[in-house]
């Protein structure tokens, strides 16, 4: 199993970015899928999730400027990131709770995509 994100770049503060990530391999189903980041210096910190019911959850700080969804395979998870602040710079990781077609359920995390945010 893989799961490959990207979107990742740089941009000015006010500026948005989207972010997707695919996961691939011998996938039955994915129960959630989400993001999370790590800011210099900083421990790895939860982003939003949303799982194959169709519930997202945010942590605080996206105050309505991120928005995660998910396409109709289920197996990509896409995070919109509106009005972005020099302090959302950091690696974003894409994670997910997958079950593989043998029954295996376990959590994989892919590698990150770099967002910097510029003053």
């Amino acid at each position: 199993v893989q799961l490959q994100a990207s979107g990742g770049g740089l941009v000015q503060a006010g500026e948005s970015l989207r972010l997707s990530c695919v996961a691939s391999g011998s996938i039955s189903s994915i129960p959630l899928m989400d993001w999370n980041r790590q800011g210099p210096g900083k421990q790895r910190e939860f982003v939003a999730s949303f799982t194959s019911a169709g519930v997202p959850r945010y942590a605080g700080f996206t105050e309505g400027r991120f928005t995660i969804s998910r396409d109709k395979t289920g197996n990509s998870v896409y995070l919109q990131m509106n009005n972005l602040k020099p302090e959302d710079t950091g690696n974003y990781y894409c994670d997910a709770e997958i079950i593989l077609d043998d029954g295996t359920r376990s959590l994989y995390s892919g590698r990150g995509t770099l967002v910097t945010v510029s003053s």
